[in-house]
This record gives structure tokens, C-alpha cells and sequence, in this order.
């Protein structure tokens, strides 16, 4: 699962939908969303605008006096709605997620998308949360514990079947995804063999980027001279192609000082680097900037957990942001149920954060980090027809995702009674737990 080149991608990405487009969906009419007032992103507001869409993408945008409607298109009336891009969470555990084990504290060949559940409910609750795409990580127990998953959330008629009808795909049809990275308390643990001190943790992870480019080194020996090439090892294949640029590396850390060790070895390897958490960013928020190191945030209502993230504040967004910091926003589901999402947005524009570089941390903020902006995040001509149908602004508490769409089709409707439970119920809602046997209708043992 390889984070490809950001442009060949993303132009892969848009060929490859629009050909399914005039194949697969060729004798589907479009469809126009009529009177909402739209929150494109990339661009202002549009009071009442219309919103096109054809197959799997979006075909036209603007105000309702600006865009000529298809004679062929279904019209639906969003009067007093807001439509804007699905939401996009850079961090996430949902499906039941597992990868590196109690072996080792670097594991990054281990892929995580070889643990989900795609049948998991957590994912109807987001989708009953507007959103469309998530970065699914494996833990943080780990120096390295293994490469995320890139998932469209494609919950329509009998899909998915399984992981592989969630995955964003690159030119050669392989799931993309980045390597999962951590620092700080989580993967000091103090038993053998794990490092148990943050120095001896930058120290284990140094050593393995160094055996990677010898491993390198040795690989383009033996291509060169037509020799056999070393025996395979896919924990330093993986971190060779984060030393290319090929695999973005997604790093937990909360302290100030475990932020800068990242970014020293960010810059010392040369890696793409987002940091994930960043408790106390708003301590180095100037380096972070210098670096050009994007930051995903989680911002909490319920403070609590590890000691080292008792210095999160509502204004670490903010700062950032005035920092010239790239910020997006995750639910580290379930630390954040991923139906309260857009809320974190909310908190960061109440202690400081501008409401467009909210917004855009719920979206745009967020496709940029995966690699994925050309084809997601924004309401567009051109990219896919992932949006949200809300009943209200979507930094109010009381506003409510009434239908969410991926790819042009509807696979979140809030008005329908099983869909509804998934909004509404309790953490489990919609998990299918059958009956014990003795308590079902004509089962045996009913009187024990």
C-alpha cells in the first residue's frame, strides 16, 4: 500500500473515475441539488447555489442564476440546507484494527488494512457523521506499528464485501496508504524489547532508517552488476519508500520535545512527515511552521488519558494557524465518536482558529495530508461527488448531517429508520450481535 507521487496519482484518480463514469454509469441521469447554500471550500459561500452531478463526480457548481441544469437531470430542492465536501478524517481506528505485534517496537512492513472488519458499524457512524474518506491507523504502541489504509467509505447496496471495495488506489491499483509513526509514552513501554526512554526510542528508530539505505544501497549494487539481490525485508522496503517521498508518515506525538525530535528526523531522512496530535504544538509552533510539517489535530471537551497530553488547549489550533501551520482535524475514533467530527472544528474557531481554516480542517486540510487534494476535499468541477446535506451551518451544535454521498451515491439518509440508528444510537447501535441460542424462538435450551 504505497502513498504514490502526489500528481501522477491524483490524475490517475480522476481518469480512472471519469472512465468509470461513461461505463458504468453512462445511463444514469445527473442529478441537481437545488436552493442550498453551499459551502464549496475552495471558494466563498454561495447563499443559494446548485450543485451538479454525473456518475461519480461533480459536473457543475455555482449560484442558481449561473448554472444551466441538464434537460436529463433529476432535480431534488435542498432549499434551507447546506451541502459542502465530505469530511475527512486523518486518523482513525475503526474496523477493529490490529498490526505490529509484542515482537518488536518497529514493524512498519505490517499492513493494517489486513485487519479490518468492513462490516465493523463504527463506519455507518460516520458516515451518519458526513464522512466520506478516513486515513485508518493502526496504534500508537509502537516506534512504528505498521502502514495506514486510505478508505472510501463506498457503504451502498451489498458494498463493501470487503476492505478492498474501500480502497483509494494508486496507477497500479494498490491501496494507498502512509506508515503510522509514534513517540512519547505510548511506545516508550519499559519491557524488552522496547526502548523505555524517549532517547533510546529516536536512537532504535535512526538505527532502522540507517539499515534501510544500506539496504538500498545494496539493492541498486546488485541491479547495477546483474548480481542476486539481498534476501527481501519488508519493514526496510517500506521505510525505503518513505526516504523516497512514495509513503507519507503519519506521526503521533504530544509533547513539545517529542515534536521536535520528529522533525529533526524528519529532516535527517528526508521524509514527508504529518504530526498527529501535537498536544503542545503551540509551544513550537514557530519550528513546526519552519519545517513546513502539516499538523492533524484532536481537540477534546472531556480533558483526561496520558499524562503528557494535560497541556492540550482549545487555542493549539489557532496558534498554529497563525503560525502558518496546515491544520486538519481527526476523531482518533473512538477517543472522538467520528458523529461528533465537525464539533472539534467548532472548538478550534471558539478559542482562536479562523472559521475557513476550520472548515477546511474538517476537508481540504485534511485530502492534502493524504496526498489526495486533486480528487477530494472541496466542492469542485471535476472531482468526486463526495458531499454532505445538512440541516444546519456546520459549526453549530444543533446542526445535523441529514444525507451523505460518496461518489454520487447516497449512502447516509437520516430520514431512514436503520440509517437513523446509527446516528442516534448508543455505541453499539447497529451492531449485528445475534441472540444466545437458548433465548432465540424455537431454540434448544430454552428452559436452562
Amino acid at each position: 500500500m504505497i502513498q504514490s507521487r502526489r500528481t501522477s496519482c491524483c490524475l490517475l484518480l480522476a481518469t480512472c473515475q471519469i472512465a468509470f463514469t461513461s461505463i458504468g454509469f453512462a445511463a444514469e441521469a445527473p442529478i441537481a441539488f437545488v436552493g442550498a447554500r453551499l459551502i464549496p471550500i475552495e471558494g466563498p459561500e454561495i447563499e443559494s447555489g446548485v450543485l451538479v452531478v454525473a456518475g461519480k463526480r461533480i459536473v457543475a457548481i455555482g449560484a442558481d442564476e449561473d448554472v444551466e441544469i441538464p434537460d436529463d437531470a433529476r432535480q431534488v430542492d435542498v432549499s434551507g440546507k447546506v451541502i459542502m465536501p465530505g469530511l475527512i478524517c486523518t486518523h482513525s481506528h475503526i474496523g477493529g484494527v490490529g498490526a505490529a505485534d509484542g515482537s518488536g517496537p518497529i514493524q512498519p512492513g505490517v499492513r493494517v488494512f489486513e485487519s479490518i472488519d468492513v462490516h465493523d458499524p463504527g463506519f455507518k457512524r460516520a458516515l451518519a457523521g458526513g464522512l466520506t474518506t478516513l486515513n485508518i491507523m493502526p496504534g500508537s504502541g509502537h516506534l512504528s506499528s505498521g502502514q495506514t489504509a486510505y478508505v472510501k467509505l463506498r457503504y451502498w447496496s451489498d458494498s463493501p464485501r470487503t476492505v478492498e471495495d474501500l480502497f483509494i488506489v494508486d496507477d497500479e491499483g494498490q491501496g494507498l496508504g502512509g506508515l503510522k509513526m509514534a513517540n512519547g509514552t505510548n511506545s516508550i513501554r519499559s519491557e524488552p524489547p522496547f526502548p523505555g526512554t524517549r532517547g533510546k526510542s529516536a536512537f532504535l528508530v535512526r538505527q532502522q532508517f540507517i539499515k534501510a539505505r544500506e539496504y538500498d544501497l545494496k539493492l541498486k549494487a546488485a541491479r547495477d552488476n546483474g548480481a542476486d539481490p539481498p534476501p527481501r525485508d519488508l519493514h526496510l522496503e517500506t521505510l525505503i519508500e518513505v526516504m523516497r517521498k512514495e509513503r507519507i508518515v503519519h506521526h503521533h506525538t504530544h509533547r513539545h520535545d517529542d515534536i521536535m525530535t520528529v522533525l529533526r528526523l524528519a529532516r535527517e531522512f528526508q521524509f514527508r512527515v504529518v504530526l498527529h496530535h501535537v498536544s503542545e504544538g503551540w509551544r513550537v509552533a514557530e519550528e513546526i511552521a519552519a519545517a513546513g510539517a502539516p499538523c492533524s489535530l484532536i481537540l477534546l471537551d472531556s480533558p483526561g488519558g496520558k499524562l503528557e497530553a494535560r497541556n492540550l488547549l482549545f487555542k493549539n489550533a489557532g496558534i498554529l494557524e497563525r503560525a502558518g501551520v496546515r491544520c486538519a482535524f481527526h476523531t482518533d475514533d473512538g477517543i472522538t465518536d467520528s458523529r461528533y467530527f465537525a464539533r472539534m472544528a467548532a472548538f478550534g474557531v471558539r478559542a482562536g482558529m479562523s472559521r475557513q481554516a476550520a472548515l477546511e480542517g474538517l476537508t481540504l486540510a485534511g485530502a492534502e495530508m493524504l496526498g489526495l487534494e486533486d480528487s477530494i476535499g472541496s466542492l469542485r468541477t471535476g472531482k468526486s461527488a463526495d458531499f454532505i446535506i445538512l440541516d444546519g451551518d456546520p459549526l453549530s451544535v444543533y446542526a445535523k448531517v441529514q444525507e451523505t454521498w460518496v461518489e454520487g451515491r447516497r449512502v447516509f439518509d437520516r430520514s431512514d429508520p436503520d440509517d437513523r440508528l446509527y446516528a442516534v444510537g448508543g455505541f453499539g447501535a447497529g451492531h449485528p450481535v445475534p441472540p444466545y441460542l437458548c433465548c432465540q424462538e424455537g431454540g434448544q435450551g430454552g428452559n436452562n
